[in-house]
């Protein structure tokens, strides 16, 4: 069975497993180790993820398999979007699911998750960066719908990569 729900503090460290977990299972095989490393370092230590789950603009909300968790959602409201884009918007900051539970819908349901808070804030669309050599993922937004729309670069390490801009449209025009 699975279950998504809302984390709080107490679950820092498992936020921080998963992360690390699925960020290396993801992006190691094709990013250098010291880029990987320092990533990892900056994104994922105890401080910075205190700060991100502590911010009530980002929500976090984590996936269970049989009550074992095994990924995660990362939604930014207002302020905290990485990226001004347009007020009535909510970015998908993170879907992290371990390797070993791919497969099994767990991303397909933290997307839902974000799909409805999204309807709850009553915003325009749901917006995401998605590494542009990360086929698996573009694949999955773009069968939800979601269209690319703009690029941005991201760093990894000292890597600079390209990142591509997709929206999921939440209200329709009237």
């Amino acid at each position: 069975m699975i279950e998504i729900k809302k984390a709080f503090l107490e679950n820092l460290i498992t936020i921080q497993n998963i992360s690390k977990q699925s960020f290396t299972e993801t992006f190691a095989e094709i990013n250098t180790p010291e880029n990987m490393e320092k990533y990892l370092q900056e994104n994922f230590n105890t401080t910075q993820l205190t700060l991100e789950i502590n911010n009530p603009d980002s929500p976090f909300y984590i996936a269970y398999f049989d009550r074992e968790p095994v990924g995660y959602l990362k939604l930014n409201l207002g302020n905290a979007q990485t990226e001004t884009i347009k007020d009535e918007t909510i970015e998908i900051q993170r879907i992290y699911v371990l390797k070993a539970f791919h497969g099994k819908k767990i991303g397909q349901l933290l997307l839902d998750q974000a799909i409805k808070v999204a309807k709850e804030y009553d915003v325009d669309y749901i917006w995401l960066g998605v590494w542009e050599e990360n086929h698996r993922a573009l694949q999955f937004y773009a069968k939800n719908g979601f269209v690319t729309f703009d690029k941005h670069i991201f760093i990894l390490g000292n890597d600079q990569q390209t990142d591509l801009l997709m929206k999921l449209p939440i209200k329709t025009k009237s």
